[in-house]
C-alpha cells in the first residue's frame, strides 16, 4: 500500500518510509533534527486513566526509539456521545500525566465523534542529527537487548476472557504504562548501533524489519527472551491474539514472539561489551 505514495527526495529527511522505522526524522540544522510520530488505538483496559497512560507511553516510545527526547504532544481523540465526558477527562488526564513524566508538554489536540473510543498522541521530539538511531544500522555480531518483557498481547487477550490473575494483570499494565525513558538513556550511554520499538508486529515482526533494513539475519534463542509471568500458560490454552502471525510452525514460543499489544519496549542492537556493575 505504501508503495503507491510518491517518493520524497530531501537530503534533510534523515529517516522516512524506506526502512519501516518508528518515526520520521528531519534535519533542521547541523545541531537539531525534529522527530515526528503519531499513534492511537482503542482501549485495552477498563480504567480510562490507565488507558490514557498506556496510549501516551506507546506514542512517546517512538521518539525514544530514535534516540530523541519528547518535546511536544497533541491529543488525538475519537469519542462516542453515549459515554460520560468524565471518562474522556480521565483518559486525557492519564495521557497528560505520562507526557509530563516524559518531560514534554501537552499543547492541545483534535477530537471527533466516533462509535468507539480511541486515544493517542502526535508527538514531536528533538535529536542531534548525528545521533539518530534507526532500525537499519545493526551490525554483524551485535547482541539484541529488550527493555521490557514480552507477552502483553497474550495477557490482554486473557484479560478479555477473564482468565488472568490480578497479579499478572497488574504486572502487564505496569509494563504497558512504563515509559522507555530510562531504557533509552541506557542505550545512549552504552552506545547501541540500532534500535526499534516492539509492539503490534511482535518481536519477530520488528526483528525481521531490523534485519532486512540492516542487511543481516537474526539468531533468536527463545529461552533467553524475557516473557511476562502467565503468558506461556495462556498460550498453551490457546488464548492467542487474532493478529498473531504463525510462520510454518505452531510452536508455543512462536505465538509469544509474534504479537505484542501496546506494551512497547525498545529492542537495541549493540556490540557485546563486558559490563561493570557498580
Amino acid at each position: 500500500m505504501l508503495r503507491q505514495l510518491p517518493k520524497v527526495h530531501d537530503p534533510n529527511l534523515l529517516v522516512g518510509l524506506d526502512t519501516s522505522d518508528d518515526a520520521a526524522v528531519y534535519k533542521l540544522n547541523d545541531d537539531i533534527a525534529t522527530i515526528q510520530t503519531v499513534d492511537f488505538f482503542t482501549p485495552m483496559v477498563d480504567d480510562p486513566y490507565l488507558f490514557g497512560q498506556i496510549a501516551a507511553a506507546n506514542a512517546l516510545s517512538d521518539v525514544y526509539a530514535m534516540g530523541g527526547s519528547p518535546l511536544l504532544a497533541l491529543n488525538i481523540v475519537c469519542f462516542p456521545a453515549c459515554l460520560p465526558t468524565e471518562v474522556l477527562g480521565e483518559i486525557l488526564r492519564g495521557g497528560a500525566d505520562k507526557v509530563s513524566e516524559a518531560g514534554a508538554i501537552t499543547a492541545g489536540g483534535h477530537s471527533v465523534q466516533d462509535d468507539e473510543p480511541k486515544y493517542g498522541l502526535a508527538v514531536t521530539g528533538l535529536v542531534q542529527p548525528d545521533k539518530v538511531y534507526s532500525n537499519a544500522t545493526a551490525r554483524a555480531g551485535d547482541l539484541l537487548i529488550l527493555t521490557k518483557a514480552l507477552g502483553t498481547g497474550i495477557i490482554n487477550t486473557g484479560i478479555k476472557a477473564d482468565m488472568v490473575s490480578q497479579e499478572d494483570y497488574n504486572r502487564a499494565v505496569k509494563t504497558m504504562a512504563t515509559l522507555n525513558k530510562e531504557g533509552a538513556r541506557a542505550m545512549l550511554e552504552i552506545g547501541a548501533n540500532a534500535c526499534t520499538d516492539v509492539t503490534g508486529f511482535g518481536f519477530l515482526g520488528h526483528g525481521a524489519e531490523m534485519a532486512k533494513a540492516s542487511g543481516l539475519s537474526l539468531t533468536v534463542f527463545s529461552e533467553r527472551v524475557p516473557i511476562l509471568p502467565g503468558t506461556k500458560e495462556l498460550a498453551r490454552m490457546g488464548i492467542i491474539p487474532g493478529g498473531a502471525i504463525i510462520i510454518e510452525v505452531t510452536l508455543l514460543n512462536v505465538y509469544i514472539l509474534t504479537k505484542e499489544y501496546h506494551g512497547k519496549r525498545l529492542m537495541c542492537s549493540l556490540i557485546p561489551k563486558p559490563l561493570v556493575v557498580y
